[in-house]
């Protein structure tokens, strides 16, 4: 497969950090979609951001900014899908999808992914994380974090996701198990890279972690 094309997904609500644009939110003197862009711009052919409302704001970032084609919150499937219509328009086969609020994710994102797609007919993996400690407890059978935003996503299967979010699935593991969807094992250690800022508390964690 050729290097996939990256989409940063920023089309959430942010309602635990009172609304806004948590990307735009400060880490070390840069905002979190900042330490995002830097981490998977070097590892994809492009890079988008998937977002709604006036897209000037975003206008110093210098990346095209693409919107949620189905209607109301949607969820980050919907992100999915925009960032798979540009693509298309692109002539790409897939994406790789971070969220604006992660700015630890790993540096081999794309290449892990990649690999654990090999011999699939549409690539289709999520980056999981182990369980650990109380959460291993807490989490049913499963031993694992399946983390929806970071996953590489076939264009091929754009139409099937647009009449899957028409129909109102909203649950992304829904739809990748539907289509064989694999996992991507990272480890946590000595933090979940995967870590995203959701309140004032994270983003005091997000500070101390980066030190």
């Amino acid at each position: 497969m050729t290097k996939p094309l990256g989409v940063i997904l920023a089309g959430g609500l942010a309602t635990r950090m009172g609304g806004g644009d948590k990307g735009l939110l400060q880490v070390g003197g840069q905002s979190l979609m900042a330490h995002v862009i830097d981490r998977l711009a070097p590892q994809v052919a492009e890079l988008a951001l998937n977002a709604n409302g006036d897209a000037a704001r975003f206008d110093d970032l210098g990346l095209p900014v693409v919107a949620d084609s189905i209607e109301g919150f949607a969820g980050p499937l919907a992100g999915v899908l925009a960032g798979l219509d540009w693509a298309a328009t692109q002539g790409a086969d897939a994406i790789v999808t971070a969220a604006a609020d992660t700015p630890f994710f790993p540096t081999d994102l794309v290449a892990r992914l990649l690999a654990a797609s090999e011999g699939q007919a549409q690539p289709l993996v999520l980056a999981t994380t182990p369980r650990t400690g109380e959460e291993l407890k807490s989490g049913g059978r499963s031993k694992v974090n399946r983390h929806p935003t970071f996953g590489l996503w076939p264009v091929a299967l754009r139409d099937d996701l647009r009449a899957a979010l028409k129909d109102g699935l909203r649950k992304v593991v829904l739809w990748t198990d539907q289509h064989g969807g694999r996992e991507a094992l990272f480890e946590a250690t000595p933090f979940d890279p995967f870590f995203n800022v959701n309140t004032p508390e994270d983003l005091k964690r997000a500070e101390e972690f980066l030190r």
